[in-house]
């Protein structure tokens, strides 16, 4: 690509009126750009008041026909894989899509959770879309197309095959350009898979905050928010009574009195409070966990009720409803002086009061589902995230539900995919968002890449227990063998005390340290992933079927 190769595709206001421009200077602002060590720099000059509702620069490519395309997804849940230029993006149908914008659905807040508002899905064979970054591989080596910051607005990178373009487009709803102002740094990088990935980490200056595997206990994939302490402490002893070491146990939804209301503890489920817990899970040799959706409401919590004027609007000035989970919940406004200093609260009393050690937090995406006092979707969110590390200092972040980006080098684990359901199934009708086994294990493949340069990546649980599962005992241990290959934290949902021979042999296989290095993983054939790995420097491969968790060939 060079800069004489770009053409242009851009819609904005300017005194009221809509535009259409196809050059790099048009009568209210002039693009200035220029391509340097492989980096696209790119910013709007403008020559009154201008707002941007579309912003594509395209540039010529020659797709071969066995080129796989990989398209990141808009936040953690979101499906992300590889696709054959013959393929059409999956996982939306148009009934679901239909749903979710009706009014019904806008109302209830099912389309928040992705890009599904604010970005138009294709429909197409051939055609492909993500948010930041995406490459194309041929064989084993891959061209990325990445911003370096979504501080300038989210950069979405579109594969057309039909075309023969790579399009690049800036979400830029909500800013208002009124002088010179960068809206776009992307990086080009080609080369091996893994020395590619090293290149591009490289050039955004992303390290990741830590580099260490752990395993552990959470407690929301038997319980969900049914637990309380008589339950926590159950599991807590069952656990130390094994010969095996686990690194924490994390307590998950379920605790608080309200969503939002994270420090007012609900006295039936645990009266003697959180701290006591986190002692607990110290004395028994453990990193003490808590799950939390800290810019998230619920209409009836007391931070709603007493301080309506902390949350985002509408434009209409009343708060907006940013997501379908308990019944529709809201988001605060992270700038906010009032909740800024709410939020540095509520974690100094986690962290330091209670004493816990890592911070599960979920449901992020809410900070950004507008563009807020100027800024567009993608610098409200990578401020939100700023927010979060100031807030938790040194201690342990797993981010979840939240556009990626944004989250390099500020979280030190991360969910990479959407939650694995009780049963390895698709939904019939579904939002790329949907619990999905499927989707939790594509993730986990596809994005291998963030793991131990973004953060460590974490893949959901696997879940080796007999009760309260859909899954075959075969099935669980392939998510289990998946989830040890492909990931860093491994976490199960189990109450071990109730394992027999075989599954405590699975549990202990799963969280062996080894040493593991992908050489190789894709679609061998439909739905048929074959990985080529090293483990402790011994050759080994898996075969299995994404969509039925069948084992194919395992060694």
């Amino acid at each position: 690509m060079t800069a004489d190769t770009l053409s242009f595709e851009i819609k904005y206001k300017a005194n009221g009126k809509t535009y259409f421009c196809n050059a790099n200077k048009c009568e209210h602002f002039t693009l200035k750009y220029g391509i340097e060590n492989n980096v696209l720099n790119m910013s709007v000059c403008p020559n009154e008041k201008i707002e941007f509702i579309s912003f594509d620069v395209k540039t010529p490519y020659k797709y071969d026909s066995d080129d796989r395309m990989f398209v990141n997804g808009y936040q953690s849940w979101t499906d992300s894989m590889e696709y054959a230029s013959q393929e059409k993006m999956s996982e939306l149908t148009r009934f679901t899509e239909i749903s979710i914008k009706s009014p019904g659905g806008r109302k209830i807040g099912v389309s928040k959770s992705g890009d599904y508002l604010f970005w138009k899905y294709p429909r197409k064979t051939g055609v492909f879309y993500g948010w930041s970054y995406g490459y194309i591989r041929k064989g084993d080596n891959v061209e990325i197309f990445g911003s370096l910051s979504e501080r300038t607005g989210y950069t979405v990178i579109t594969f057309d095959c039909n075309e023969g373009v790579v399009k690049i487009s800036k979400e830029l709803e909500g800013v208002v350009f009124e002088s010179e102002k960068k809206v776009m740094e992307v990086a080009f990088v080609s080369g091996e898979y893994d020395e590619a990935f090293d290149e591009y980490f490289k050039m955004m200056n992303v390290v990741s905050r830590e580099n260490k595997k752990r395993v552990g206990y959470t407690s929301w994939y038997n319980y969900y928010s049914s637990i309380s302490e008589d339950i926590i402490k159950r599991d807590l002893a069952s656990i130390t009574a094994q010969n095996i070491k686990f690194d924490c146990f994390q307590i998950d939804d379920g605790y608080q009195q309200a969503i939002g209301d994270w420090l007012k503890t609900d006295k039936v489920k645990f009266p003697n409070g959180m701290k006591v817990i986190a002692d607990s899970i110290h004395e028994n040799g453990m990193l003490a966990g808590l799950w939390l959706a800290p810019f998230a409401a619920t209409a009836r919590s007391e931070i709603f009720r007493d301080h309506k004027d902390w949350f985002i609007k509408d434009k209409n000035g009343k708060p907006y409803n940013t997501g379908a989970n308990w019944g529709g919940f809201y988001s605060l406004d992270i700038y906010n002086p009032q909740v800024r200093e709410h939020l540095k609260h509520v974690f100094e009393t986690v962290l330091n009061d209670w004493g816990y050690d890592l911070v599960k937090l979920d449901f992020l995406y809410g900070a950004c589902v507008l563009p807020l006092h100027g800024k567009s979707r993608g610098e409200v969110m990578c401020d939100a995230m700023d927010l979060i590390r100031e807030c938790c200092q040194d201690k342990l972040v797993l981010g979840c539900g939240v556009p990626l980006m944004p989250a390099f080098g500020k979280v030190d684990y991360c969910r990479i995919g959407a939650d694995i359901h009780l049963q390895w199934k698709n939904r019939k009708y579904c939002m790329r968002e949907d619990v999905s086994t499927p989707h939790a294990v594509c993730n986990s493949i596809f994005r291998r890449h963030l793991d131990g340069r973004a953060w460590m990546n974490d893949p959901d649980v696997f879940l080796l227990r007999d009760n309260n599962i859909g899954m075959t005992f075969e099935q669980r241990k392939m998510l289990a063998k998946i989830n040890s290959t492909f990931g860093s934290l491994l976490f199960i949902s189990d109450d071990v005390s109730r394992y027999n021979d075989a599954q405590k042999a699975a549990l202990k296989e799963t969280f062996q340290s080894k040493d593991i290095k992908i050489l190789s993983a894709q679609f061998c054939q439909k739905d048929i992933m074959d990985a080529q790995y090293l483990e402790n420097g011994e050759r080994k491969s898996m075969r299995f079927n994404v969509r039925t968790g069948e084992n194919k060939s395992l060694s």
